[in-house]
């Protein structure tokens, strides 16, 4: 593959932004539009859990059902891309997951330990000058129950 030095390091920075996008409109954004971060017949895939979304409008779908009042943060790291050709990579990225649900807004949460650590699979492909998603596995050797957030001061019927 012959890519010069500066290419290879802007298509890969180009991936790892990608992977750090997600997470952000996870968390900040608005989850739907991870969607747009994937290729037309881009894929989620979770082995474990048996779960399989494909296509970009049942992505929208799939992370756009995020339920009303969950608050989280994911933390990425080990985010390694390799280049594969000049218009195809494979990364690993790691992630710890802290989340709860039933939060609107208002003030801290106490923390807790985070519900989820494992980390992604990708494969990108360059397509109109941008670098998407065409598949994305998650491997998830870490995992619990997602806790319930519960106000100072409030009672539970």
């Amino acid at each position: 593959m012959d890519l010069d030095p500066l290419q290879r390091l802007l298509a890969e920075r180009a991936c790892e932004r990608v992977v750090l996008d997600f997470v952000r409109r996870l968390d900040l954004g608005e989850p739907s539009s991870v969607a747009e971060l994937f290729t037309e017949d881009g894929s989620w895939e979770w082995p474990d859990g048996d779960r399989l979304v494909a296509g970009r409008e049942a992505l929208r779908k799939y992370f756009g059902s995020r339920p009303a009042g969950r608050l989280s943060r994911r933390l990425m790291s080990n985010v390694l891309v390799t280049l594969t050709s000049p218009d195809t990579a494979i990364s690993t990225a790691y992630f710890t997951t802290y989340r709860v649900d039933g939060h609107h807004g208002g003030g801290m949460v106490s923390a807790g330990p985070p519900v989820q650590v494992g980390h992604y699979e990708d494969n990108f492909r360059q397509m109109d000058g941008s670098w998407l998603i065409g598949t994305r596995t998650l491997f998830l050797p870490f995992g619990g129950p997602t806790p319930r957030h519960r106000p100072p001061g409030r009672l539970v019927a």
